[in-house]
Parts: C-alpha cells; structure tokens; sequence
C-alpha cells in the first residue's frame, strides 16, 4: 500500500529487503528500535506501516524538489529481467506533469548521469536531488535502447 500510495504521488523511492540486506536492517533498528515493516523514511522521519495521515502531513512539508518518477536501482532490475548488469536508475514510472514527464523521461529508461555526476543507483540520484532547489538547471543522461541521451531543463 505504501509503495502505491508513493507512486500515486509521482514520488520516487528505494525499496529495501531487509530480509535480504543486512545494513537496510540495521538501518531500519537504528531508526525504529523495531523490525516491524514496512517503515518509510521521508526526510529523516520513519512512519512504521501505512500511516497515510502522516505519510500526507510529512509530504506537505517537503521544500526540497520530486523528479516525479519511480525509480529502482538498475542493477536489481537487470538481474530481474536477465538482462546485462548496468548501473543507474531504472526509471519504473513517470507521473503526468512532473518534472520527469516535462523532461520527457519514459518507463524504462536509465538515468546515468544527473549534472555530470556517476549515478550508480537510487541513492546517489536521490541525494543529488536533494541538494537542489525548484527552478535549478538539470542535466539528465539517460540510456534508451541502448543509446546515451543528454536532456537538459529545470527541477
């Protein structure tokens, strides 16, 4: 429920196995004293199961920008999908009118590099992200069938 709540939103996210990731379950103790899941961490702030009251007023008070796409990290779905590893951010979803729409960024893409920096994965892009503030200048390297695309616009 909750990753559909956040894809509704356009908001994208890292899903975490904790069964499988020992340092994702270490995390999860560190910031919940609990192994109770799911928990969500939006800005620092854990919201253990669907809460969808809190999951709002959280969101609400976000200032920082939303790429308004679901994203994975490309590896996982290579090795899903038996594909050659990559890495980046797989793009899952794209929400109508958000920045990755107006970008013209598509299920299935692979961003590689957001403002000449390496994305490795979710978490770089997401931390890249977070540093910037609406109106900032992007550039977006993607993969799409095989060829590299450089888009520029605004967050």
């Amino acid at each position: 429920m909750v990753k559909e709540f956040l894809s509704q939103k356009g908001i994208g996210f890292t899903e975490k196995d904790v069964d499988l990731d020992r340092a994702a379950a270490a995390e999860l103790f560190r910031l919940t004293r609990q192994m109770a899941v799911p928990v969500t961490v939006i800005d620092g702030q854990a919201v253990i199961g669907f809460d969808r009251g809190r999951l709002e007023s959280i969101l609400a008070g976000r200032t920082r920008p939303s790429l308004g796409a679901a994203v994975a990290d490309a590896s996982k779905i290579s090795l899903k999908k038996g594909l050659p590893v990559t890495t980046g951010a797989y793009i899952g979803s794209v929400k109508p009118g958000s920045v990755a729409y107006n970008l013209g960024l598509a299920v299935g893409d692979i961003i590689v590099e957001f403002n000449s920096q390496h994305i490795s994965g979710v978490d770089d892009l997401e931390r890249l992200i977070a540093s910037l503030r609406p109106g900032n200048r992007i550039l977006v390297v993607i993969l799409r069938d095989g060829s590299r695309r450089a888009i520029e616009g605004t967050i």
